[in-house]
């Protein structure tokens, strides 16, 4: 039996989100919570013909309690998405209140739950979710996850352009480390699945990280004020659920990138700091999922210096946002 939680499940990326959760054998239960619609969207769902018992649940009558009440995966794509001109620190001071409010609700209800956070920006609301569950004295550093799985499919997607051959997209696997915006997205090319073409030339390289990168700006302008990345969002959120509840399952070997706290591994997360040489408490590298969450965060290995540059640019970036992420909860009279 798992039951799965989608708070924010009434929104672009939730709806989706839900609808692909639904369709997934292993979950058996799927509970929806938003400040709206939700029982519309649960009403809409049930009629889908597999196994997930769906319910949807408002603010009212504790009514975020009643969804987190059993859960075993908690996944949170609530907040607002980012439109034209709207920086990602813009994003945060309307996003990092609605992040922290559902993490004290986990917190108090379903604190043994894996939570998947991919409210952005990540980079920064990861902490504010470790924070508050400091504060309620549960925090278990193997258990919260940053989704940085987008990136990973955009990448997987732009290699398999390049090589000519979309349909191999599902089978090229490209590591994507750091963190999960702009500079701080750094897609290990050199151990890329599918290498890229032989004479593949260095603009060209700088060009397809830089899309990897900032593939969220493609969407945002794309669609031209109407929204951000949901539907690529909410296909890649699904991606990785399906990985934590196989490895809940015990399923065993199961490798993704995913931005967490070090501490997740202490070997690990040692190994990782000495290799990108500065002394983050996160960062998205390739976890190792078992039945408890963070088995092992494997290094980086061997990487190229274009590469290594990469995550020395990526570092600046990334110790601001987490530190952005930690002094909003320490503020905060929660």
């Amino acid at each position: 039996m798992v039951k799965a939680v989608v708070l924010g499940a009434a929104g672009g990326i939730g709806q989706p989100l839900s609808l692909l959760l639904k369709c997934n054998p292993l979950i058996t239960e799927l509970s929806l919570y938003d400040i709206v619609n939700t029982p519309g969207v649960a009403a809409d769902l049930s009629h889908i013909a597999t196994p997930a018992k769906v319910a949807g649940f408002l603010p009212p009558d504790e009514g975020l309690a009643k969804a987190l009440t059993g859960a075993q995966v908690v996944i949170i794509p609530a907040g607002v998405p980012r439109k034209p001109g709207m920086t990602r620190d813009d994003l945060f001071k309307i996003n990092a209140g609605i992040v922290e409010g559902l993490a004290t609700g986990i917190a108090t209800t379903a604190p043994k739950a894996f939570v998947l956070v991919i409210s952005n920006p990540v980079n920064s609301t990861v902490p504010i979710v470790v924070e508050v569950f400091k504060k309620h004295n549960v925090f278990d550093p193997k258990r919260i996850f940053g989704v940085t799985t987008l990136d990973v499919v955009r990448a997987s997607t732009f290699v398999a352009e390049i090589v000519g051959d979309l349909s191999k997209a599902p089978d090229v696997v490209v590591p994507v480390v750091g963190g999960h915006s702009g500079v701080t997205i750094v897609p290990l090319l050199s151990q890329s699945s599918h290498p890229l073409p032989s004479g593949f030339s260095e603009e060209k390289f700088d060009a397809l990280v830089n899309r990897i990168q900032f593939g969220g700006d493609e969407v945002v302008k794309a669609k031209d004020g109407a929204g951000s990345a949901t539907l690529s969002m909410a296909y890649a959120g699904a991606e990785f659920a399906l990985k934590v509840v196989n490895a809940l399952k015990g399923q065993k070997g199961i490798i993704a990138p995913s931005f967490v706290h070090l501490s997740a591994d202490p070997a690990g997360g040692e190994a990782l700091k000495k290799e990108i040489g500065a002394d983050l408490e996160y960062f998205s590298a390739p976890v190792e999922l078992g039945p408890d969450g963070v088995v092992k965060i494997n290094p980086l290995g061997k990487i190229t210096d274009a590469e290594k540059k990469l995550v020395e640019a990526a570092v600046p970036d990334l110790t601001k946002n987490i530190q952005t992420g930690i002094a909003f909860t320490k503020k905060s009279n929660l």
